[in-house]
């Protein structure tokens, strides 16, 4: 087996123990909540009766151990379980939910991409001087916002003042596409502005610390242009780290943009997660806690088989 190989089959090797470990902590964090789930769904009115029969219906009744043996056999399966609110099936729920927030991450973490990388080179390449200044300044702001107040910001300007975008609710991409796009632009802008200032930085320190190796000086001896030393020589070698980077980025937004969703008033996986935690839903919270875990460790997965593209030294690893 080549060294290409060998360097994919351990990455998926060590995904099984982490997928396992992953719904390990999730079942137990659940089970470490304070209070009787039981009694914190029914109620304090609630009869022995009832509470006994909803401590069995839960399998709350069984040893820890068994609960968790039980749980991950039918995770395995793609059973999730069923909501306590209304009783639809977790898994179904999340998914429709999640095309919602993976759509408004994947555009924003995009377009940042195509806004920083160019950003974060010229940077690099104008190190120090004007340029450079204005562009780690703006970064830098950009970072410090906070992403649920940058969005009530523009909610207030282009929602309340002029009235170009809606301000509330949310319309299915497959209901009517036009109406849709509308609703995510103001999402997607926070989140994209809130992740250019992260990946321009990234990808400045990248590139400096390329422009400063012997090649480059050794291309630039040659009588190249700087266009394509910056092109052929200095992004390839300074974009993996910033690829690392984007990886990080994206499974943290599809897991947590839970804020947002709440500013926006979006119906995303973050958005279920607090009504279920409000609600006392802990089948829900628990799906969702496991599902956003998962989610990470795969688009992870996916940054670390897509490596080798960008530096085929890591396959000697």
């Amino acid at each position: 087996m080549n060294a290409l190989g060998k360097y994919i089959g351990k990455r998926l090797l060590w995904t099984l123990p982490t997928l396992l470990l992953v719904a390990l902590m999730v079942f137990f964090l659940v089970r470490m909540i304070p209070g009787d789930p039981a009694l914190l769904i029914l109620g304090d009115d609630a009869s022995a009766e009832e509470i006994a029969w909803l401590r069995a219906s839960l399998g709350l009744d069984q040893p820890v151990p068994l609960q968790f043996l039980y749980w991950l056999g039918n995770v395995v399966q793609g059973d999730l379980g069923n909501s306590i609110s209304n009783g639809a099936p977790i898994l179904p729920l999340m998914l429709d939910r999640f095309q919602v927030s993976a759509t408004i991450v994947l555009v924003a973490v995009g377009l940042a991409t195509l806004i920083a990388i160019p950003a974060g080179l010229i940077a690099a390449w104008r190190q120090n001087e004007h340029l450079d200044v204005v562009i780690v300044a703006v970064s830098t702001l950009l970072m410090s916002v906070p992403s649920f107040w940058l969005g009530l910001v523009f909610l207030l300007i282009f929602g309340l003042n002029f009235g170009w975008l809606p301000v509330v609710g949310f319309v299915p991409f497959s209901e009517n596409l036009w109406a849709a796009i509308t609703y995510v632009i103001l999402p997607i802008m926070t989140l994209m502005l809130i992740e250019v200032g992260v990946l321009t930085r990234m990808m400045r320190a990248s590139a400096i610390e390329i422009l400063r190796l012997e090649y480059v000086m050794h291309a630039r001896a040659k009588g190249l242009s700087e266009r394509r030393v910056l092109l052929r020589h200095v992004l390839p070698n300074a974009f993996a780290p910033t690829w690392t980077m984007i990886g990080l980025v994206l499974g943290g937004l599809l897991g947590g943009i839970a804020v947002l969703e709440t500013v926006f008033t979006l119906p995303g996986l973050g958005r279920l997660l607090v009504d279920a935690i409000f609600a006392r839903d802990y089948p829900v919270v628990q799906g969702c806690l496991l599902f956003t875990a998962v989610i990470y460790v795969i688009v992870n997965l996916i940054v670390d088989l897509c490596y080798p593209l960008f530096d085929p030294r890591v396959t000697a690893s």
